[in-house]
């Protein structure tokens, strides 16, 4: 038996959806089903924190982790005065309130006797916890108790459990509100391009099914590939994305040939033979565009790029099998039932109308065109070259996060919780005590570090030992980073080399580890994405011209989505309008993922205009008007897809989390130029003054049509 090549996998799906419709929905319906009973049975793998450990600062995590001198996690109680410093008796008193309201709890270990700030103007109560799952609930009830009995004071608690619980609820509330409010503006500009709520449901009904089916997945996949917290939110947001598209471009062929009179059956054979087949390459090549993901190496990225490729993958299958058995099923009921105005609207204006008239002047001038809006695109990508990343930190955070302003309070009263290097010293203690001791001297002289501060911890075997350097900077100021590089280069090798083993960590550190990382990897991924995206598109349209043109468009994209993200977030552009206050950097996996992710999805939409234009330069029209009528045709229905992506991104850039923030400014300006000036001037332009070049002939117009007509009749 000859193997059935893979661009005939639509039609072949179209073909037994047509016939067998009930059970094309009824096995889509049971894998949805079966997803969400999955997600509800089993308990998704989150990642922990030693997924997270890279470089040096993770061989010193390590290193004191094996040695039991990984500090256990803390709830911190600072009391304060609401004007200057808090009387002494009573904050003695409400410290007592609080070690005895919290001594007894479930998981609390011990609590610590209060410390007072240098300058007398604080308290400080630490709780120590017996793991990371602790609930916090109970303590920060026995703070709110004692700062009732004590109105005249400030007691206030944060911690890693109670600010982390805080962000997952937060987390909840802002996917909660992005599913909420992308549905029905995703039907609304459905309506608005098919005129008919039938027409209209299936898309966001097809897409929406794909997110839960692809969550519900996710759960058993998560002991494979450990889950991000954010990939569900990921999920979403690629998931409505592609889904939408796919189901648009599906239906909107396939109204197009009814249109001209044929039949439902037929009517769908065709969109399986053009429309489909566009679908399972730009799936392609979105997925391909995903899997750079893996090339980074790391956890979040992993599960990230799983996560998308899956969602993107149920998309397509729903795509190429369940629609078309829903639109023989409907037959002429997809139109219905109508929105009177809407509907006349979308039934006079015929195909490219609108879109003709724009192209017309891009066709008769492409070089003034490409020079014009090059140029324009070139001024956006500028700030790119600005661009300057960091791990995300509390300036991040939204600030009216309970605990994040507290965390403030604590670490400027407090300096030594704050940020700190961590020097983990793998010797016996009579050689590691006297060589940490030179270091504590060697960094309170670089002026750099804390060393009133510093403090020091050895195992119980006293093989191995910490010693604490406080950072006086903001662990995302550039200082900080040149200090732990101080510490590492010089002046940790003159005081530990010939004590044993040793390595310098910490938050800070961990930072720079992870950003070295990146950065050296950076270029394998841009390289593997653009090289396998080009590939696929050499293969699929026979033409090496068209896989430099779609490269070099997709470099274009990536240039603007990465200017956009510098003005806006690292130099504050915007701030009052998107409700947030910039960092004064962008988070450092939030560029790798809009890379990626703006690759594959421009590619969504790119497949469709180019096959379009393939399939007349097939029927035998000259390359400049089956570019003009291509894209012309295409406009439409690209304007629609590019109106769903930037709505859904737009919705997730009013979010209070600053990465769903950043993802969503960064993709939805970049779709909006990318969908406009790039894919309707700059492409346009260029495959005109390429011409016959661009477009090998592969086969005559009477094979092209012989093939869609025996399509048809198959179906």
């Amino acid at each position: 038996m000859s193997r059935t090549p893979l661009t005939r996998v639509p039609v072949l799906a179209a073909r037994w959806s047509a016939t067998h419709p009930w059970r094309a929905i009824g096995l889509w319906l049971l894998l949805v089903a079966a997803a969400v009973a999955l997600a509800m049975t089993v308990p998704t793998q989150h990642t922990v924190d030693a997924d997270y450990r890279v470089g040096e600062s993770g061989r010193a995590a390590a290193l004191a982790d094996e040695a039991g001198l990984v500090e256990p996690p803390t709830e911190n109680v600072l009391i304060t005065a609401a004007d200057g410093s808090p009387d002494p008796a009573a904050a003695a008193a409400a410290a007592a309130e609080v070690t005895a309201g919290m001594t007894g709890l479930p998981g609390v270990v011990g609590v610590g006797d209060p410390v007072p700030s240098a300058d007398g103007s604080a308290l400080l109560v630490t709780v120590e916890l017996a793991s990371e799952e602790t609930d916090a609930e109970p303590l920060l009830a026995a703070t709110a108790a004692v700062q009732a009995d004590h109105p005249d004071l400030v007691v206030e608690q944060a911690g890693a459990n109670s600010l982390d619980a805080a962000i997952g609820e937060r987390v909840g509330h802002d996917l909660h509100t992005a599913e909420a409010t992308s549905v029905p503006i995703t039907l609304l500009l459905m309506l608005l391009a098919f005129g008919a709520l039938i027409a209209a449901g299936i898309p966001v009904l097809l897409a929406a099914t794909s997110v839960a089916a692809t969550i519900g997945i996710t759960a058993p996949i998560s002991h494979l590939v450990p889950a991000d917290m954010s990939v569900n939110s990921m999920i979403v947001l690629i998931g409505m994305a592609v889904g939408v598209d796919y189901s648009l471009f599906y239906l909107k062929r396939e109204r197009a040939e009814r249109a001209l009179g044929r039949t439902t059956r037929d009517a769908v054979a065709i969109a399986a033979e053009t429309s489909g087949h566009a679908i399972l390459v730009s799936g392609a090549a979105v997925m391909a565009s995903l899997a750079g993901l893996f090339v980074l190496g790391d956890v979040t990225f992993n599960s990230l790029a799983t996560a998308a490729i899956l969602v993107v993958a149920i998309a397509v299958l729903g795509s190429i099998t369940v629609l078309p058995a829903l639109l023989v099923k409907l037959g002429r009921w997809v139109d219905r039932p109508r929105v009177p105005l809407l509907w006349r609207v979308t039934g006079r204006l015929r195909r490219g109308a609108i879109s003709g008239r724009l192209l017309a002047p891009v066709v008769r001038h492409p070089v003034v065109a490409l020079v014009v809006a090059g140029a324009g695109v070139a001024a956006l990508a500028v700030p790119a070259a600005t661009l300057s990343t960091h791990q995300s930190s509390l300036q991040t955070l939204p600030q009216d996060l309970p605990g994040v302003q507290t965390y403030r309070a604590i670490t400027a009263a407090f300096p030594a919780e704050g940020t700190a290097a961590q020097v983990v010293v793998r010797a016996d203690e009579a050689d590691a005590l006297p060589a940490l001791a030179s270091l504590r001297r060697a960094a309170a002289a670089s002026g750099d570090f804390d060393a009133a501060g510093a403090a020091v911890r050895t195992s119980a075997d006293g093989g191995t030992s910490v010693l604490s350097l406080p950072i006086p900077y903001d662990e995302s100021d550039e200082r900080a980073a040149d200090a732990i590089e101080t510490l590492r280069d010089d002046l940790a090798p003159a005081a530990l080399d010939g004590a044993g083993e040793w390595a310098v960590g910490g938050d800070a550190a961990a930072s720079l580890d992870y950003a070295t990382r990146q950065g050296q990897r950076l270029p394998y991924l841009l390289g593997f994405v653009l090289l396998l995206t080009a590939l696929m598109m050499a293969a699929a349209f026979r033409s090496v011209v068209v896989a430099a043109v779609s490269t070099a468009l997709n470099l274009a994209s990536v240039a603007v989505a990465f200017g956009v993200l510098s003005v806006v977030f690292q130099h504050g552009f915007g701030e009052s309008l998107l409700d947030f206050t910039s960092p004064g950097f962008v988070i450092d996996w939030i560029p790798i993922f809009v890379l990626v992710v703006l690759v594959g999805l421009s590619m969504d939409y790119h497949v469709f205009v180019l096959s379009r234009v393939r399939e007349l330069v097939d029927l035998g029209l000259p390359a400049r008007e089956a570019v003009r009528q291509g894209i012309a045709d295409t406009a439409g229905v690209i304007t629609s897809a590019a109106a769903v992506m930037v709505s859904v991104f737009s919705i997730f850039a009013t979010l209070s989390m600053m990465e769903m923030k950043m993802m969503g400014v960064g993709l939805a300006a970049a779709i909006l130029l990318d969908a406009t000036v790039i894919r309707l001037v700059i492409l346009p332009a260029a495959l005109v003054l390429i011409g016959e070049r661009a477009w090998p002939r592969r086969r005559s117009p009477v094979d092209v049509v012989a093939e869609a007509s025996l399509a048809a009749t198959r179906v």
